[in-house]
This record gives structure tokens, C-alpha cells and sequence, in this order.
């Protein structure tokens, strides 16, 4: 029988890091050559406790991406700020991780290689971060891979590269930009479980997670942060209170799945035809 302990029971208290009325703007050219300012988010709020997995899930183009790369300091918000471990974030802070969608890996690298950049940049010491780095190849289930090149091994494979990458700076927050979108299904399922299992047990991490995929953002998180158009604010926070370590059960056949599934599906349809989801605009997102 699983335990009926609530997920958020597992989490601090406090929370590691807060987004306080940030805003963002964009100009985008309009035909004869004029320039319009279109805001892209609107003094959007939220925090996230210790050891939370939190998803951002909106219409295509609402800003998602952009809020990302606020909350790691890549890009600077017109309005409000980003509070990390109770310091405003105005450059990419060394206590965060990142994975990208498009794996970000470098090709002339071994698979060892890749995981150790982020400490190269630290200026680890060489045994000290081979050590680190096949720690973590160890963890994400690539160990005898280590010498094969990028090209040598699948994208669900690449991707979890990544992953180890992040992981061996030891973040306190892992940021994850819909890193599973270009993988096929079968796969992508595979790497889901694989995920909540580290970040949720073997390398405990607080994550903040950006998807298109409704199931996906169930199926991952504590909380999922619905993120409206015109501008992108966030309109409500769903609680997903499901019995925890998910990796072991079929969370997909839980009464409690289903309907906040449709929940977050009928908001979705809700800003893509009343709202013109389908005319957003964030210049971060492909």
C-alpha cells in the first residue's frame, strides 16, 4: 500500500526562491518597418520551497522560456527582481543548474568531458571533477559510455548528459527548459521516471520545470504553475497532493491524475481560444 503522506509534508518550509513582480518586454517589428513593444509577462509572483518540483505549463509563446532565463539571470526584467538564497539574482548565479532543450552539449567532447565542463569553469581540480563527473554518469545510467562522442549515443541519452552536467555542480536549483520535447515517447516516459527518481531521491533537488505536455506536468510535480497570455501572469497554482515516490506505481491510473489532468487542460483551451494564445509572442521560445 503506498504512504498517504502528503507531498508537500516533504518540503521546507522556507522557501529557496521567490519571483516577485517581474516584468518583460520585447519590440517586435511590424510590417513598413515599425517597431510595437509587446509585454510578455506581467508582474508575475510565485516561490519555490526546498526540494520542490515545480512546472510552469501555458499557451505557446506566453513567455515561459522568458521567465526562465529571468529566474537564472540570463536576461534582466524591466520590473521587479528574483530572489535567490535572500540575494537579488542579476547574473547567472553558480548555486543554479541548467538543461536545455536542445541538449547544449559540445560535439568534440566525450561524454566525460561534457559532464565535467561546469566544474572546468570552476576550476575544479582535473582528478577532483573526473571523480565528481562519473559520479553523476553513474547516477543518470551512463556509466561505459563515457568515452563515446556526442554523435555515438541517442538523444534520450544526450540528454541525460545534460542532466549529469547540471547535477555535478551540486545546484540548489536545477532549472529544466522542456528538456524531454524532442524526444520521442517511448523515451521521454522512461527519462520522466528517471528524473523524479534522482531529483527526488537519489540527488534530492529543488527544480523548476517548463512544459507544454499536461501529462508531463502531472505526472512531475508538486505544484504547476498555470501561466496565462497577454501579458503572461501566473493565474493559479494547482497543488498536485499525490502520493509521493510516483516512480514506483501507476500514477496514470489515479482517479486524482485524471482530474487534474483535465483541469489544466480545460485552462490551456481557455487561453488559447478566449485569450489569442495563439497570437503570443516570446522571442525566447523557437
Amino acid at each position: 500500500m503506498q504512504s498517504q503522506e502528503s507531498p508537500s509534508e516533504l518540503l521546507s518550509s522556507e522557501p529557496i526562491l521567490r519571483v516577485e513582480g517581474v516584468a518583460k518586454s520585447f519590440p517586435k517589428r511590424q510590417s513598413g518597418g515599425k517597431e510595437e513593444i509587446i509585454k510578455v509577462l506581467e508582474d508575475v509572483n510565485f516561490e519555490l520551497k526546498g526540494g520542490s518540483f515545480t512546472s510552469i505549463i501555458g499557451p505557446s509563446g506566453c513567455g515561459k522560456t522568458t521567465l526562465l532565463r529571468i529566474v537564472d539571470g540570463l536576461l534582466k526584467p524591466d520590473a521587479g527582481r528574483v530572489i535567490f538564497n535572500g540575494e537579488v539574482v542579476t547574473t547567472p548565479p553558480t548555486r543554479m543548474g541548467f538543461v536545455f532543450q536542445q541538449f547544449g552539449l559540445l560535439p568534440w567532447r566525450s561524454v566525460l568531458k561534457n559532464v565535467e565542463f561546469g566544474l572546468e569553469l570552476r576550476g575544479t581540480d582535473p582528478e577532483e571533477r573526473k571523480e565528481i563527473a562519473q559520479k553523476y554518469i553513474d547516477i543518470v545510467g551512463l556509466r561505459g559510455y563515457e568515452n563515446n562522442y556526442v554523435h555515438e549515443i541517442s538523444a534520450g541519452m544526450q540528454q541525460r548528459v545534460g542532466l549529469a552536467r547540471a547535477l555535478s555542480i551540486d545546484p540548489d536549483v536545477l532549472l529544466m527548459d522542456e528538456p524531454f520535447a524532442s524526444i520521442d515517447m517511448q523515451t521521454r516516459e522512461i527519462l520522466q521516471r528517471q528524473l523524479l527518481q534522482i531529483v527526488k531521491a537519489s540527488v534530492p533537488k529543488t527544480t523548476l520545470f517548463v512544459t507544454h505536455n499536461v501529462d508531463e506536468a502531472v505526472y512531475l510535480s508538486d505544484e504547476i504553475l498555470l501561466l496565462g497570455t497577454h501579458p503572461a501572469k501566473v493565474r493559479e497554482v494547482v497543488k498536485v497532493e499525490l502520493p509521493p515516490k510516483r516512480w514506483t506505481y501507476d500514477l496514470r491510473s489515479q482517479q486524482e491524475y485524471t482530474r487534474l489532468r483535465q483541469k489544466i487542460w480545460k485552462f490551456l483551451e481557455k487561453e488559447i481560444m478566449e485569450r489569442g494564445g495563439f497570437g503570443s509572442f516570446d522571442p525566447q521560445e523557437p
